[in-house]
C-alpha cells in the first residue's frame, strides 16, 4: 500500500508510538511525505529547543524508510483546487494545509495515514484514521 504520512503520524512514529509504527510496518510498502508536512515539521522544530536534533532525525527517518517527498507542483495545485472546491460546495472546512496534504495524497494515489478526523470529509482520497 502507498501510505502518505500526515504530520501527526510522523511525530508519533518519531516518538516511537506503537500504533503508528505497527501501521507503517504492516501497510507501508511505499511511504510518502508531502512537502507541506516538511514545512509543518520544520516550523515546529524552529519553535523548539532541539531543532538540530529533530532535523537530523527527520533526515535519518526519510533515508532509512526510503520515504519519497511529494513536491507541490502544477498537478498538485490542480488537485488542491479540485478538493478545496468540493469542500466549499459541501460546506466543510478543514485546515488549509490539510487541503494541500490531501492534494499531495491524491497526486500519488496513496492512502493518508493520520489522526485527523476531518479528512473523512475529503472524498478524493482514501484515509486511515488512527484513534487518539
Amino acid at each position: 500500500m502507498k501510505l502518505v504520512l500526515d504530520t501527526n503520524i510522523y511525530c508519533d512514529f518519531a516518538e516511537g508510538l506503537p500504533d503508528a509504527i505497527e501501521m507503517i510496518a504492516a501497510h507501508g510498502e511505499h511511504l510518502f511525505l508531502p512537502s507541506i508536512v516538511l514545512g509543518e515539521l520544520n516550523h515546529g522544530f524552529m519553535k523548539g529547543t532541539r531543532q538540530e536534533f529533530n532535523e537530523k532525525k527527520l533526515r535519518q527517518i526519510i533515508s532509512e524508510l526510503e520515504i519519497v517527498v511529494i513536491p507541490v507542483d502544477e498537478d498538485v495545485a490542480r488537485k488542491y483546487a479540485i478538493i478545496y472546491t468540493a469542500l466549499v460546495k459541501k460546506g466543510k472546512k478543514i485546515p488549509i494545509n490539510d487541503v494541500w496534504i490531501a492534494a499531495c495524497c491524491m497526486e500519488v494515489g496513496g492512502t493518508l495515514l493520520t489522526r485527523d478526523m476531518h479528512f473523512e470529509s475529503v472524498e478524493h482520497i482514501e484515509s486511515l484514521i488512527l484513534k487518539a
